[in-house]
């Protein structure tokens, strides 16, 4: 089986440049959220989790980060069990622990502080050997301020096609 798995996540391709072989983009975010910033995190999974991610992709459209105490958490990340691990299988919807440099979380403390700021999940993807996620730290959009970014992006759909 590990062979199997091995050969489907090769035939995804890395990124030029950046390495990354993405698992899940999640596109609504940029719809819903102005993003101000990124920052990219580790998780601790398990190894059924790590599994399924390399035959399958993750569902991370409905996906927040928040902080318990000290640790930031990722929520409503959904990956689909295995069927070969029967009773060793993971729970789908678990919140999974992202991991960052204590610098890095004290940063987002106070950033997220501020009234309005979300950290949503951008992208899902394998870095190496590791599975990374690419958190961004946003405001909400209005339905009006949705409607400019679609006439905005079709603007410049446009543009590009005329040049």
């Amino acid at each position: 089986m590990s062979r199997k798995s091995k050969k489907q996540t090769k035939d995804r391709k890395p990124e030029e440049g950046t390495g990354r072989i993405v698992l899940a983009t999640n596109r609504r975010a940029r719809r819903n959220y102005v993003i101000e910033s990124t920052i990219e995190a580790g998780l601790i999974l398990l190894g059924t989790e790590v599994k399924s991610l390399r035959n399958g992709t993750p569902t991370i459209a409905e996906g927040y980060a928040r902080f318990q105490g000290d640790e930031l958490w990722l929520y409503g990340v959904h990956i689909l069990p295995i069927q070969q691990a029967s009773t060793m299988n993971h729970e789908p919807a678990r919140p999974r622990q992202c991991l960052l440099h204590k610098r890095e979380l004290l940063k987002l403390v106070h950033k997220l502080e501020a009234k309005g700021q979300t950290l949503v999940p951008l992208q899902m993807y394998f870095k190496g050997p590791r599975v990374k996620v690419e958190l961004g730290l946003g405001r909400g959009r209005r339905k009006g301020d949705k409607r400019s970014y679609e006439r905005e992006k079709q603007d410049r759909k446009r543009i590009r096609e005329i040049t």
